[in-house]
């Protein structure tokens, strides 16, 4: 017998008296209890029932893991994400019950209803961390993070970034309207409807936030379209760009941004929160972070507290935003021609709001003596900053000595605040 022969032979004896010593010290038979063991491993479950499903789980999460390690799409969230996704998935560890969060377990008016206290007694590890989730905590958090680590400088200097970053929210709602047409893939109710379409925002807490609200059996899909399509925005935006527009209009060049003074800095997320909030409440939990974030940056006497909002407290929130959000992706709830139809529609959207960014911008230049390149309405979308860096490189083929990055910054981080806005407007209608 060989070395090798030896070691495993070795190893699988000492697996069983691992096994059987214990149930023979409290007076069970081993023979029973080592068939139990067998039944009960996780092994078993693939060739049982729906089983085959885990398993091809199982493999799409390996597949998310290869495209955020190996092609660096989104790695910070897609890496969580999938490998939650891979966790709720082992048959038999019962990390995350979806039955828990269902809607009968958490409306107030049934019989059946179970408090977070409940969950906190009797949900795995993934159930605990969920509640952040359902909660609406972690996203809120992000955003927090995302303020403190954006410079609204390049808005504030060309106000008419906004109607930039506004248009290309129109692909959020014309994908609200379309996906509630009875059509076989389609037909969702229209709470999921509105969470479908916020994809074409392409702003993951955002989406991740309103389907938490809304419609949360449809997290997983939602979550994987978003952070996927924002990861392929380098892909998915130039074709559009180039459609839409013309080499001259490519090679526009536009004047440099005026410089913004330190007041109009400071006054900007404080007017943004209380103006937003009073218009639309629903949208004030949102914008109320993320100008607080943006606030603590750029007043500079809280820069321990910046500091630790871009870093420690973003870096734990991803965490545990990416694990929960994978491990809502089972198998029942993801291996269906449902989950396809969210998939295709989102990128739909994705699609709609770049070109209606980029349409806008030609509508204005028909009203402008300084003309905008329509380019940067492509930005209007809130990938930041990779959308306007998708702006600056088309922009760069068409002539190599234009510049356009701190312009498509302007729309770029308009589309936060136009994201979050419309979410609250669907949630107002809806929640």
């Amino acid at each position: 017998m060989t070395i090798m022969k030896k070691f495993k032979f070795l190893s699988i004896l000492a697996l069983l008296l691992l096994v059987a010593m214990p149930m023979m010290a409290a007076g069970i038979d081993a023979g029973e209890g080592i068939s139990k063991f067998v039944e009960e491993m996780g092994f078993i479950a693939f060739f049982q029932g729906e089983g085959w499903k885990n398993a091809v789980m199982l493999l799409i999460g390996c597949i998310l893991l290869w495209l955020a390690i190996n092609k660096k799409y989104e790695p910070l969230l897609l890496l969580p994400i999938a490998f939650g996704m891979i966790l709720t998935n082992l048959p038999g560890a019962g990390m995350f019950d979806s039955e828990m969060w269902n809607n009968e377990f958490l409306n107030q008016n049934s019989p059946n209803y179970h408090s977070y206290g409940y969950i906190m007694a009797h949900g795995g590890l993934l159930d605990i961390l969920y509640i952040g989730v359902k909660a609406g905590v972690y996203p809120c958090l992000i955003f927090l993070g995302v303020g403190a680590m954006t410079d609204f400088g390049p808005l504030i200097a060309n106000p008419k970034s906004l109607l930039l970053g506004a248009a290309a929210q129109i692909g959020i709602f014309a994908t609200f309207l379309v996906t509630q047409i009875d059509w076989p893939i389609f037909g969702f109710t229209p709470e999921q409807a509105a969470s479908i379409g916020i994809i074409g925002g392409a702003d993951g807490p955002t989406a991740i936030f309103l389907t938490s609200k809304l419609a949360p059996e449809l997290l997983g899909p939602i979550a994987v379209a978003a952070y996927s399509y924002m990861a392929l925005v380098p892909v998915i935006q130039p074709p559009i760009m180039r459609v839409l527009t013309t080499k001259k209009e490519r090679q526009i060049r536009m004047e440099q941004l005026r410089m913004v003074s330190k007041k109009e800095k400071i006054l900007f997320p404080i007017i943004v929160a209380i103006v937003v909030s009073l218009v639309v409440p629903s949208a004030g939990t949102l914008i109320g972070c993320l100008m607080l974030g943006n606030l603590m940056k750029e007043s500079g006497v809280v820069e321990r507290l910046s500091k630790a909002a871009q870093n420690e407290l973003n870096n734990i929130v991803v965490i545990c935003l990416g694990l929960t959000v994978g491990a809502t992706a089972t198998a029942t709830s993801f291996m269906n021609l449902q989950t396809l139809g969210i998939l295709g529609v989102g990128i739909v959207a994705f699609g709609i709001g770049s070109a209606s960014g980029v349409l806008m911008a030609k509508l204005m230049n028909l009203f402008l003596k300084k003309k905008i390149n329509p380019l940067i309405g492509s930005a209007g979308v809130s990938a930041v900053p990779m959308a306007a860096r998708v702006s600056q490189d088309e922009g760069q083929k068409a002539d190599p000595r234009n510049f356009l990055l701190m312009h498509a910054m302007g729309p770029n981080v308009a589309g936060v605040i136009g994201s979050a806005v419309a979410a609250g407007i669907l949630l107002s209608f809806l929640g």
